[in-house]
């Protein structure tokens, strides 16, 4: 009975053995490839970092060109030019698209600039005077706006990407210093504990294997003692049947 059950608490042992193991493969999978997205992540996030810092500084340098652009306009046609730009303007010229770059499995808006060049509402503006300074700050707040534009998309993928990296290497953290620890001490546990069950099934082998033999050497032991007796009983019998011989033959030499 005893060694029925150890093999009945043996078979789920060895079963949760199997699962942790497969449990343990599949963090260390899920550990490398987070691992390997991450690294993709924060080496994209570096160069968006690089693209931002550049962004900023050229915008600084077109902004501080369209201010004197605009400057000049004011200065050669007045402080109306708003007004007029306001009311010949009916369509848009400048446009903005929007599409998603995937970036491993993390997808990224991008915007993209785009320039009807068959609108030109104010194309009349300045006619009278200052046509020259109003295409040229145009020209200056179209790169202006296309810059804006190009910041606004690396500014977003900025902020989408610090945010995942940040959820990633959490789970890294997580599966690296918790899931496979404590798995890896499960195993462990469980080896501990098959191998005293089988510390223990050899022992209780042991026991009856020391059993089996004893109950043999008596069993020995009782034969020969069976036999021993046997023969006394047979010399016992033989020395009777003598006697009586003998005692016949002192009756037959009685002479009266």
């Amino acid at each position: 009975m005893s060694g029925a059950g150890n093999r009945e608490q043996v078979f789920p042992t060895r079963m949760t053995l199997g699962v942790m193991k497969g449990k343990l493969k599949g963090a260390q999978q899920g550990h490398s490839l987070l691992k390997r997205k991450s690294e993709a992540l924060t080496k994209r996030f570096r160069d968006i970092t690089q693209k931002i810092d550049d962004a900023k500084r050229k915008m600084g340098r077109v902004m501080q060109t369209a201010a004197f652009s605009l400057a000049e306009v004011q200065y050669a046609t007045g402080d109306n030019i708003s007004y007029q730009v306001q009311e010949s303007v009916q369509k848009a010229r400048f446009q903005v698209k929007a599409k998603q770059e995937n970036v491993s499995g993390v997808f990224l808006p991008t915007f993209e600039s785009h320039i009807n060049e068959e609108i030109n509402d104010f194309k009349l503006t300045g006619l009278g005077r200052g046509g020259q300074q109003v295409q040229k700050a145009k020209a200056v707040y179209t790169r202006a706006v296309e810059t804006l534009v190009e910041l606004a998309s690396l500014q977003t993928a900025f902020i989408i990407l610090d945010e995942v990296i940040k959820v990633t290497n959490r789970r890294v953290n997580a599966i690296e210093h918790v899931i496979i620890p404590r798995t890896e001490n499960t195993i462990t546990y469980i080896n501990s504990e098959l191998d005293e069950l089988d510390r223990e099934e050899f022992y209780r082998l042991k026991k009856v294997q020391e059993k089996k033999q004893e109950a043999a050497a008596a069993a020995e032991v009782e034969e020969r003692a069976n036999a021993v007796k046997e023969v006394e009983a047979v010399e016992e019998l033989d020395a009777k049947a003598q006697g009586e011989d003998l005692v016949k033959d002192d009756e037959d030499d009685v002479i009266f």
